[in-house]
């Protein structure tokens, strides 16, 4: 069975249908990646997962419970997810945003419990925040920001992550620390959902890969079938060629 599905899910805005009759499955312990042009749904695919988007039909699942029948805090408690390009607008510290992580796990007064206090400083350790922790959020880059908010989606440990974009603006070293620590949390029993245009790095730590184009899914399964050069020369409308080696794989594109 499935930790997550959907089940024809169509969305439409004004006259255009982003998702048309949209069907995945993302199992357990295993990292889905979402691929696809500008456009194709993929952000929207990934607000609907996460119960965000009602659709305008079809069904989300978590295990065999309708999402849209889940109490919302049971929800929040047992997924995360992480828009693309997310902002924080008041200058708190880096610590007291990755604390918001845990929201759906804390008593309604009372302040933060001690026994998250571990947590909190594990997660800020992982993506190198520590010498951060009582900085305004405000005050940091682009990339630093970035890491804060996946330090806050994954401090909670949660069964489902779903991330739109998470190594947009990360410099090399830490994109692929990122992908790295994307892939030990799906070792480790979490449901990653990751959509992602770094073709190179998804190879490197995807399991299982959907590919997906003017709202619908074209391809999906094992990640080294859909890594085809079919399948991203339909995807993305220009010849594509995946080359495998010892040093992993890489995918170029031919004019």
């Amino acid at each position: 069975m499935s930790a997550l599905s959907l089940d024809g899910i169509t969305v439409t805005r004004g006259r255009r249908r982003v998702l048309d009759e949209v069907g995945a499955e993302f199992a357990k312990g295993r990292l889905t990646v979402v691929i696809g042009p500008n456009g194709a749904g993929k952000s929207t695919l990934l607000e609907v997962a996460a119960g965000l988007l009602a659709p305008d039909s079809g069904i989300v699942r978590i295990g065999r419970t309708d999402l849209a029948a889940m109490p919302r805090r049971e929800l929040a408690k047992r997924r995360a997810y992480l828009p693309q390009s997310p902002a924080v607008d008041w200058p708190i510290s880096v610590e007291r945003v990755v604390a918001l992580g845990l929201t759906a796990h804390l008593p309604a007064f009372g302040g933060l419990p001690p026994i998250w206090r571990e947590p909190i400083d594990a997660a800020l350790e992982r993506y190198d925040l520590l010498a951060l922790r009582e900085r305004p959020a405000t005050e940091l880059s682009g990339g630093e920001l970035a890491r804060v908010m996946l330090a806050r989606a994954t401090v909670s440990s949660p069964e489902i992550l779903i991330v739109d974009e998470p190594m947009a603006g990360l410099d090399p070293r830490h994109a692929l620390d990122a992908g790295r620590r994307l892939r030990a949390l799906a070792d480790d029993g979490c449901t990653v959902i990751v959509a992602i245009h770094d073709l190179p790095l998804a190879l490197r730590i995807a399991d299982a890969a959907l590919a997906v184009k003017d709202g619908r899914v074209i391809a999906q399964g094992d990640a080294d079938a859909v890594f085809s050069d079919e399948v991203l020369s339909t995807l993305y409308d220009v010849e594509a060629r995946v080359v495998r080696d010892g040093q992993g794989a890489s995918v170029r594109f031919i004019d």
